[in-house]
């Protein structure tokens, strides 16, 4: 009898090891296509005809419509079942991709990209809320969590040097054909090693409320954009801004009253994740500037080529790792709170760094010291602040704890991208140093030094917050 136990209890772990691998490949294949496009726009706009405006939209209807989705498809994992939405959002990605893959009009790939967005939305936060439920216990989910950022982290960085080799010697099209493989045997695979899981009582989904909630951050994140192309005074963003916080107050007053709403407020105000997403917003949107102009200011100011500037990136994939490695066992000994606090403090500490590259500065006594430091302290960062703002959450409720988590990283990203690279803009545009290079370090310097202060707010946030948010049994003391 114990033999047979034992080995039902192997197959198991097995079967959840197995089942975290797939789950982590597709979001590698998520993550990719945050940022996949970008070294090949110039060959899209050749090849398409896209003109300057249009082009923009390439990157930014993935991200309206995965920012603007999350909520919405979170709480549907939730009702209707985590393993079926998250299969569907991966045939979903994966069809969106053949489309990009073969457009043959500006229009198909932009709509390619919106429904790809789509499906990053059902995907993501389904897959993240079947690891928490894969994974119960502190320690474990920990390391899971651990796992799934450090292939995250690759994916983002990985996939500049990717989009590089493929635009270069074969086409721009084979960044999107590659994601097929891995969404056909994700399909195929997953139904095998994870069981459906969905809310235990019966429930309906809240339509207002996920009209209004969705009409919030799809206004929020196309405003953010606008305001980014444009900027805050322009009436195509202040426009869907204003939009935003009317539909965010009428969001609010209806979940209030009813039955069964999709975000109930007592979800929200749980403290000890309110301080987790609040300190994630922070991170996320000097984290998202910070990879945007850096590749900018590597290309335009350093002078590297597309795939040179992919291969620089690489260093900060192995830190990350290194971060993510070290992460569980500084929350272990430390506790979340000072685990955290330290390691938004190195992540400010490196980005204050890379603020100091200069022009004429090389790769390895400039680039490489802010990057790595910046890449250590942001892998410790992201497995303890994904424990912390998934704290609490059950079976009820998992996949809308992800799904906020999701939405406020990629609301953050927005907020960083748009604000920083507005700030860097100005501070460039505002100076009458000789030499254009100069102007654009300085630019690019105020903007990071910005971003180092966003992360140290975050820090003080949680240093003087976090450790008053009382966690559930189980998590790790504070």
């Amino acid at each position: 009898m114990t033999s047979v136990a034992t080995t039902a209890g192997a197959d198991a772990v097995g079967r959840r090891g197995a089942a975290l691998v797939v789950l982590c490949f597709v979001q590698f294949m998520l993550v990719l296509d945050d940022n996949v496009v970008s070294v090949a726009l110039p060959s899209m706009r050749d090849d398409l005809g896209f003109g300057a405006a249009g082009l923009a939209w390439v990157v930014n209807a993935y991200f309206l419509a995965f920012g603007g989705l999350l909520l919405l498809f979170g709480r549907m994992a939730d009702l209707l079942g985590r393993r079926r939405v998250f299969l569907t959002g991966v045939a979903l990605f994966g069809a969106a991709s053949l489309v990009c893959g073969l457009a043959q009009e500006p229009w198909q790939l932009v709509a390619g990209r919106f429904v790809q967005g789509a499906g990053s939305a059902m995907a993501s936060p389904a897959a993240l809320a079947l690891i928490a439920l894969l994974f119960p216990g502190s320690a474990e989910r920990a390391r899971a969590f651990g796992i799934w950022g450090g292939i995250a982290a690759l994916g983002g960085t990985t996939g500049l040097v990717i989009s590089g080799a493929l635009t270069g010697l074969a086409s721009w099209r084979w960044i999107f054909l590659i994601n097929l493989p891995v969404a056909l045997a994700a399909v195929l695979l997953l139904p095998r090693l994870v069981p459906e899981s969905r809310a235990g009582r019966a429930a309906r989904l809240d339509v207002p409320g996920a009209v209004l909630g969705t009409g919030a951050l799809v206004a929020l994140v196309y405003g953010l954009l606008r305001a980014g192309e444009s900027s805050w005074g322009d009436a195509t963003a202040a426009g869907p801004l204003v939009l935003a916080v009317v539909l965010a107050v009428a969001f609010v007053a209806v979940e209030a009253r009813a039955a069964e709403p999709l975000v109930p407020l007592s979800f929200l105000s749980f403290r000890f994740r309110a301080v987790a997403n609040g300190a994630t917003l922070l991170f996320s949107a000097a984290m998202y500037a910070m990879a945007f102009l850096l590749m900018v200011h590597l290309q335009t100011v350093l002078g590297y080529r597309p795939l040179a500037a992919g291969l620089a990136y690489l260093p900060y994939g192995a830190g990350i790792l290194a971060g993510m490695w070290l992460s569980s066992r500084a929350v272990a000994r430390l506790g979340m709170r000072p685990a955290l606090v330290m390691s938004f403090l190195i992540t400010a500490a490196g980005l204050l760094l890379l603020s100091g590259v200069a022009p004429d500065d090389g790769y390895a006594s400039g680039v490489l010291p802010g990057m790595l430091v910046t890449s250590i302290g942001c892998g410790l960062s992201l497995p303890a602040l994904t424990v912390a703002a998934l704290t609490g959450t059950t079976e009820e409720n998992a996949g809308l704890g992800s799904a906020v988590l999701s939405s406020v990283q990629q609301i953050g990203g927005a907020v960083g991208v748009a604000m920083l690279v507005a700030l860097a803009t100005r501070r460039r545009d505002g100076l009458t140093v000789e030499g254009s290079q100069y102007a654009a370090t300085e630019g690019f310097s105020f903007a990071l030094v910005v971003a180092a202060v966003l992360v140290a707010l975050g820090a003080a946030v949680i240093a003087a917050l976090l450790g008053r948010a009382r966690p559930p049994e189980g998590t790790p003391d504070v």
